[in-house]
């Protein structure tokens, strides 16, 4: 089975929506998270390419 971000971002969104629902003060860190890794994921392919 493979991950990619079509599967990844709504699990991304459950398990910080669960964390939010819980520890409300982690909105900000959650918010943040999310959007770095969803960036890396769409950058990854390209920085792959660019070391070829």
């Amino acid at each position: 089975m493979t991950i990619d971000v079509v599967t990844l971002q709504p699990l991304l969104a459950i398990v910080i929506g669960v964390l939010i629902l819980i520890v409300p003060r982690i909105l900000n860190y959650a918010v943040a998270a999310y959007l770095i890794i969803i960036g890396v994921l769409g950058l990854w392919p390209n920085i792959l390419n660019g070391l070829n």
